[in-house]
Formats: structure tokens, C-alpha cells, sequence
């Protein structure tokens, strides 16, 4: 091997020349790195064809001396003396020479060297934001490091299939049209061996000589090493020359060989990184087509109830909005608030179920000084505080019967009057309201007015349990999984495929509310990297049973049968004719009723 000897004061010391293209300059990134002021950045380069070693001046307008003899270009032989600036060097073609002379080994040189840059380039991928270029960046070390003409990052897909991810040459160009200069053969045999392999020679080599891969692409000269990832193979290193023979030899396999195994770790890593980018791009676009306001959700249920809103947010009509317990009743309220006219005053809420019934009256309306024990001042209450804005009562059915008939006036006249007060005043006020309870039924068991409701209900919004809204679930787990993220400095990348699939098919009795306490706990107590089933507390018992196709239509089939009979006092004929069925029909479906009833 050649080696470049630089003389100064403190010895000679030898650098190998054993890439394609060897850089000279007072660049710290210059291959060979000379420390003068007269030394531009980049002074010279040697370029080695296999044989011959030929040195050029960088700048064709500046010489350099070559045994004395100023020169731009120049073939170079054992002993030249060059002088570049101020800077005197030896080329020495063999280094056991340099070795004889106490100089130290440039194989470990290479190896140090090999280290040093993969130590440069795990740093670089902690500051990375273009997981392509940084492969790139590998290839380019890795071409510098074993002085190939081209290199070739080849990756495993799904399939285990053999796909290049990255092609450079030389000069750090993309190569993607010598994509198809890669041999299959060497590649599958490294693959199947989970070994590296080096062939010198392809043409004269007798496991190689035969493939016609080899010889339409006159390969003379490849290395090529796996990517191991617990012990499996992802993927592979390859470089290779077509026009040098015998470049690579076992000291540059095992140059490659360490840079790859320790390469393994940094590959997968931006791989995560690259994986994790594009999950995180699709995730905030499918955030961005879900998303209403400060409301997520795009099922048929959810976009019905936002047509809703954007056509009664503008006016001044009172709204009910019903839900189980959280289904995000007041997130809908805020959002009707913030699209309407009034968006500029207060939204004042007031959960009538949290308050203690004797105090609810001059929480809503105020009282006087002295109008019961405690009443040390008066005050106004949350109709007052919402003049000019809104007032959401959360929880309405909760409301007191006695209570109900105040709020009835004060909707009616748009006055209250406060606790002790015998004088009223006028609030301008638009009324939400909402609650988890079917006021229809109580105001058949007679605990809701029913004036009431109907001044309430003008127009009703009803939202969806998260059971059946489809992919919100996971879309909204995802984005309270960042926001939780966020909030308690957690570094959980996300959900395995078990929890989703976990999350998708639990039913979610809490709805929201339960998906973020359950996420909450996850995340302080998930100890891998990312949230499992378990991790939710989610077992397979609690998973919602997925029926087959054919059931599912069955089980609908024989409900929906079973409704028309009850709308027609069970009359099979009438059911038949509005069903638009054999009477027959109905009998059978009643006959298998029975039965299942029997059994």
C-alpha cells in the first residue's frame, strides 16, 4: 500500500493513500491535512486507477513540485519528493518501508480511521433531519473508507425482498442507474450466509465466473457485508470497481465488515427515525382531514353534527346537545361558542350536577347581601356573568324540578332576579345545554319539565359513542398520546400493532374521557418504547366480538324484522306488506325465534 509521508519538525509521519480519490489541504476534512498558511483549502488530490498513482494540483491556475520539477499533473513513483507550499512530503509506494523506519502501521490507520468516521457519522444522526441524505452520507463514508468506484445501500422490504435504497459513485453522485450493477448472486449468497464476502476477481473466480449477472456487468472486483439485526439480516453493504482488478483484498473486507457491524445499529436507527417521520406526516395529515375546530372526528356521525353547527352556530337558538358521559358534549359547545356571533363574549359554564342543590339557585342567578347564612354581599350568578356570550349548563338533567321552573322564566323572559332580591334585570344570553340522561323519558316519568325541554331542545345534537366512530379512536389516541407526551416529558414513540388493533375493537364505555385516563397511565407506566394492550389495561375478554360478515347481516336481518313487527302490533301481515316480503317470511323468522327462545 502507498502512503504520503509528511516531514516537519516533529518526525515523519505517514498517511495511506488507498482511496480512488486522495485529498490534499489545509481543509480538516482534506484526507491528507496539511497545516500551513500557504496551503489553500484544497491544494492537490492522487488519484489511484489500480496500478498508477497520479497527483493534480486542485487549482490548474497553481503548480506544485514533484522532485523538484513544477508540475499540474504528474504520475508518481516510489520516492517522489513533493512540496506543497511550505510543506514537504514522500511518496512511498510500499509502507513496509515506512514501517522498517519505525512508522507506524497504516492497516490500523485504516481501522482508526474506519472508527473515527463512524464515529463522526452516529453523531451527525443525532442531529439529523433528512434520514435520506444521512444514508447517503453513509454510502459516501463508506466509499471513501474501502476506495470503491460505487457503493450500494440494499434493504430487505416486508417481502424479504432485496431493494436499493441508495446508489452513489465516487464523487458522491447518485447512481441510480447502476442500480442494475448489483450481481444477485453475491448478493443471495451474503444473505443466505449471513456472511461477508469478497471476490477480487469475478471473471477468474469459479463460484462466480458462471453467473450471467457477472458476466454482462464485468465485474472484476466486489465486497459485499450484511446488516445484522438480532441476528437477522435487513439488509446489505455492496461496493465494487469494474475496472480494477484485484482492488479488494481481506484487509479492506475487514475494514467493512467492522464499519458495517457497528453501521447495523446506526441504519436501523434512521430507519426508525425515517418510520417514524412518515408516520408522524401521515398521522398530521389525517389529523388535519379529521379535525373541526378544536374537535377531531370524520365518521358519518361526527360530520352530520358539524353540518349541524355550522348552521345553527350563527344564529341565536338554544341547542341540546346529548351524549354519553364523554363523548366531549362541552369540546361541541366551546366549538358552537367560538363560530358564533357572540364569540366575543363569555362562555360561562355551569355543571349542574356538581353543585349541592341549596347553593345551585344563587350560583345561577346571584343573591342579595344577607339572604341566607353566608350571604355576606351580593353577587351576580352565571346568567349574569354570560351576558352578552353564552351559557352552557352542562349536565342539565341533574336539574332540580323546582329549579327548572326558574330557568324556564328566565329563558322565556331573558330576566333573572337574584336569591332575596325582589327585583329582576335583563340578560342577553344564548342557552347550551347538554347531559348524558334521556330526557324524553323522564319527562314521561315526569322528572324533567317537559316545557322546559322543548324550549331547550330546539335543535338537538347527538354525539356518537367512540365505539362507533370508526378510525377517530385511533386517530384521537394518537394525537392525546402527543399532547400527554408533551405535558409529562414521556419519550413513548407510539402504539404497537396489538394495542391498535386493541383500541379499535374495545368499546370504550367511558369514551374519551376513559381513552385519556386509560393513555395517562399508559404512558407513566409503559416501560418499553411503545404503549401494548396491556399497557391500557385492555384484555382480550374486553374486546368487542367481531362478527362474520354473514352473521352480522343476519343478527341485523332478524332486529330489524323484529322492530317492524312491534310498529305493527305484531301483525305479520301488515309487517310483511311494509316490509316488502312473503308473509311466509315473517312466519319463518318467528318459528326461528321460538326455537332460539326454547333452547
Amino acid at each position: 500500500m502507498a502512503v504520503l509521508v509528511t516531514k516537519s519538525e516533529g518526525g515523519k509521519e505517514p498517511v495511506p493513500v488507498f482511496k480512488s480519490l486522495t485529498t490534499i489541504g489545509s481543509d480538516p476534512d482534506s484526507d491528507v491535512v496539511l497545516d500551513g498558511d500557504d496551503v489553500p483549502a484544497l491544494a492537490a488530490h492522487i488519484r489511484f486507477d489500480g496500478s498508477t498513482y497520479t497527483i493534480a494540483t486542485a487549482d490548474k491556475r497553481s503548480e506544485i513540485l514533484v522532485s523538484g520539477h513544477r508540475v499540474k499533473k504528474q504520475r508518481l513513483v516510489d520516492g517522489d519528493q513533493l512540496v506543497i507550499g511550505k510543506i514537504h512530503l514522500e511518496f512511498v509506494l510500499d509502507d513496509d518501508k515506512v514501517l522498517d523506519d519505525g512508522g507506524e502501521d497504516p492497516g490500523a490507520d485504516m481501522k482508526l480511521q474506519a472508527y473515527r468516521r463512524l464515529l463522526d457519522f452516529s453523531e451527525a444522526l443525532g442531529e439529523a433531519k433528512d434520514v435520506p441524505a444521512l444514508l447517503e452520507r453513509l454510502m459516501d463514508e463508506i466509499i471513501g473508507l474501502t476506495r470503491a468506484a460505487k457503493g450500494f445501500l440494499v434493504l430487505l422490504d416486508e417481502e424479504s425482498r432485496p431493494a436499493v435504497r441508495v446508489a452513489r459513485g465516487l464523487k458522491g453522485q447518485n447512481l441510480d442507474e447502476a442500480v442494475g450493477e448489483l450481481s444477485d448472486t453475491i448478493l443471495a449468497r451474503v444473505f443466505r450466509s449471513k456472511r461477508p464476502l469478497v471476490v477480487s476477481n469475478a471473471l477468474e473466480d469459479t463460484e462466480f465466473n458462471s453467473s450471467l449477472s457477472v458476466i454482462n456487468l464485468r465485474l472484476t472486483s466486489v465486497m459485499c457485508a450484511p446488516l445484522l439485526h438480532r441476528g437477522e439480516v435487513f439488509g446489505a453493504i455492496y461496493v465494487g470497481n469494474n475496472s480494477v482488478v484485484n482492488l479488494f483484498d481481506e484487509t479492506a473486507l475487514e475494514l467493512l465488515t467492522i464499519f458495517c457491524g457497528q453501521a447495523s445499529l446506526v441504519v436501523q436507527n434512521a430507519l426508525h427515525i425515517n418510520a417514524l417521520e412518515q408516520e408522524t406526516a401521515g398521522l398530521k395529515g389525517a389529523l388535519q382531514d379529521r379535525r373541526y375546530g378544536e374537535v377531531i372526528g370524520s365518521c358519518d356521525g361526527m360530520k352530520r353534527v358539524f353540518k349541524k353547527i355550522d348552521k345553527v352556530a350563527r344564529t341565536d337558538i338554544n341547542v341540546l346537545i346529548t351524549g354519553e358521559t364523554g363523548t366531549g358534549k362541552e369540546l361541541i359547545a366551546r366549538e358552537i361558542h367560538r363560530r358564533s356571533p357572540r364569540t366575543e363574549g363569555p362562555l360561562v359554564v355551569i355543571n349542574c350536577g356538581a353543585i349541592p342543590e341549596h347553593l345551585l339557585e344563587s350560583e345561577l342567578f346571584g343573591h342579595v347581601r344577607g339572604a341566607f347564612t353566608g350571604a355576606v354581599q351580593t353577587r351576580g350568578g352565571k346568567f349574569q356573568a354570560a351576558h352578552g356570550g353564552t351559557l352552557f349548563l352542562d349536565e342539565i338533567g341533574e336539574m332540580p324540578m323546582h329549579l327548572q321552573v326558574k330557568i324556564l322564566r328566565a329563558l322565556q323572559e331573558r330576566t333573572v332576579t337574584k336569591v332575596g332580591d325582589t327585583k329582576s334585570e335583563p340578560v342577553d344570553i344564548r342557552v347550551l345545554a347538554a347531559t348524558h340522561r334521556n330526557l324524553e323519558d323522564m319527562v314521561k316519568e315526569q322528572t324533567f319539565r317537559e316545557d322546559l325541554y322543548y324550549r331547550l331542545n330546539v335543535v338537538n345534537l347527538h354525539l356518537p359513542p367512540l365505539r362507533d366512530r370508526d378510525e377517530d379512536v385511533v386517530v384521537i389516541s394518537t394525537f392525546l398520546l402527543k399532547k400527554f407526551n408533551d405535558e409529562f416529558g414521556s419519550q413513548v414513540k407510539g402504539f404497537t400493532k396489538k394495542a391498535l388493533t386493541a383500541i379499535r375493537k374495545y368499546g370504550w364505555p367511558g369514551n374519551v374521557r376513559q381513552l385519556e385516563n386509560r393513555l395517562k397511565r399508559a404512558i407513566v407506566l409503559c416501560e418499553g418504547g411503545k404503549i401494548g394492550p396491556e399497557d391500557l389495561d385492555i384484555t382480550e375478554d374486553d374486546l368487542q366480538e367481531v362478527l362474520p360478515l354473514a352473521d352480522a347481516v343476519e343478527r341485523f336481518r332478524r332486529r330489524y324484522i323484529n322492530e317492524s313487527l312491534a310498529r305493527n302490533g305484531n301483525n305479520r301481515t301488515k309487517t310483511a306488506r311494509e316490509l316488502g316480503v312473503d308473509p311466509r317470511t315473517i312466519f319463518r323468522h318467528l318459528e326461528a325465534e321460538r326455537d332460539d327462545a326454547d333452547m
